[in-house]
């Protein structure tokens, strides 16, 4: 056990617990970051449009009342998205850090109207919009999670809220005021489990929450120093014993924590890094993780308890995809990184093609908001799956689409706008449509 998880610890409020199922959403729902348990793929099996352009397939554009970089989820005929505003849109003129507030907004999936935002005021000392993190990313980085009955959000040191699918606030808590070790901001998403909300808050407490979806009460809380460094979200896997184990990347190392208790079920020395910024994502009963300034890649058989470094791991790599999460389908893992599109064979780890992507990106507009410009390793998004076709949006506005297999065959470069916004979240895939979010609008994709 490394010195990362010696760091850890719990103070469970929680020794026993029954969780009732919550209702499902449904089945074309995409109801948290990256769709079904963070996969980015979605239930159902309708066709995506592979080009659209400002006048062909665009349904709609909605204008947010702030910027972000959050994704939107769908549920039913309503997506939600959050956003900011009144500080930080601008590094040479940030305003009034007193000014900062949170927005959630619900919007009609079918015309784009919105039916209701709700506006939260930020806690205050709130990080400054100064250095290298929060400028890239902002104030709203956190995507919503619904189970259908509310919809909940995590916005850093302002906590967690939950709202009713009518916008009425129904619990605020506040899950700690600290700060990263680098001051690069928060941003893991919720998620759900039965009736369990799991917020990650980091930077915040160094802890990993456990909440009542009906009240907001701490059932357990689990903390390790390592979590400052964490900006991943979690996913959940099933254990031999009939547990769930919340699991996350974290520096040096995998985490597995059982959802019933708040307690470690297991640990697994992993990539070589002091943050870890990307997703861990599941398929085949495997988990897999990229992250690094170094790069770095791991596939984990899912399970066991305890100390699991030498008898789960399946492969390690030295694959480079700092921010994006990969995706895996029919034994092929994708990610992007720096305009580099790579496939991996899923089960062994090793390289079926590596391939650059092509046009659109120098001819972009440049972002003038927040964020430093920096090019493609400014790229925050990860890749989806739908429609046996990979779609991956560059903070260019460029959506490039994929075709999903062993040779590398890019089918289109689309824009939504070729007006000046910023991309850098990940899309949501719902029946057929396909929702993008830039710093101002919100769009809906479909024939």
């Amino acid at each position: 056990m490394t010195g990362w998880s010696r760091s850890w610890g719990w103070n469970s409020c929680l020794l026993s617990l029954c969780f009732a199922a919550c209702a499902p959403v449904q089945a074309g729902d995409w109801a948290r970051f990256r769709g079904p348990n963070g996969s980015g793929i979605p239930a159902d099996s309708e066709p995506v449009p592979t080009e659209w352009s400002p006048s062909k397939n665009v349904q709609w554009r909605t204008e947010l009342p702030g910027a972000g970089v959050s994704s939107p989820i769908v549920v039913g005929d309503r997506v939600f998205v959050t956003c900011y505003s009144g500080y930080g849109l601008n590094r040479q003129e940030p305003g009034n850090i007193e000014d900062l507030k949170r927005h959630l907004v619900c919007v009609d999936r079918n015309s784009g109207k919105v039916l209701w935002e709700k506006t939260v005021a930020a806690t205050m000392p709130e990080d400054p919009y100064t250095g290298m993190g929060v400028p890239a990313h902002g104030y709203a980085s956190h995507t919503p999670v619904s189970d259908g009955k509310a919809v909940y959000v995590f916005f850093g040191k302002s906590g967690a809220l939950a709202f009713d699918m009518d916008g009425s606030q129904k619990w605020q808590r506040t899950l700690g005021a600290e700060s990263d070790p680098k001051r690069w901001g928060s941003a893991s998403s919720p998620i759900l489990t039965d009736d369990l909300l799991v917020v990650t808050a980091g930077p915040e407490s160094r802890a990993v929450y456990g909440l009542d979806v009906k009240t907001g009460k701490e059932l357990w809380k689990a903390e390790s120093s390592g979590l400052g460094d964490v900006w991943g979200t979690p996913i959940l896997t099933e254990g031999k014993d009939g547990r769930t184990d919340i699991v996350i990347g974290a520096p040096y190392e995998v985490w597995g924590i059982n959802s019933a208790t708040g307690k470690l079920s297991w640990f697994c020395e992993a990539i070589p890094s002091d943050s870890y910024s990307s997703s861990v994502v599941l398929a085949q009963n495997t988990i897999f993780g990229i992250t690094g300034r170094e790069g770095g890649s791991i596939a984990i058989k899912a399970g066991g308890y305890g100390d699991i470094s030498e008898s789960h791991v399946l492969w390690t790599g030295r694959d480079r995809s700092r921010y994006g999460t990969p995706v895996i389908q029919e034994n092929r893992l994708y990610y992007v990184s720096s305009g580099i599109a790579t496939c991996l064979d899923a089960t062994t780890g090793e390289e079926v093609y590596r391939a650059r992507l092509e046009g659109g990106a120098d001819a972009a507009p440049a972002a003038s908001g927040f964020g430093f410009g920096r090019g493609r390793g400014g790229d925050y998004s990860s890749p989806v799956l739908a429609d046996g076709k990979v779609f991956y949006v560059a903070e260019s506005g460029v959506t490039y689409v994929l075709k999903a297999g062993d040779q590398f065959e890019q089918l289109a470069a689309n824009r939504v706008t070729e007006a000046d916004e910023k991309f850098a979240a990940t899309p949501a895939i719902s029946n057929g449509n396909l929702f993008i979010r830039s710093d101002k609008a919100l769009y809906c994709i479909s024939e």
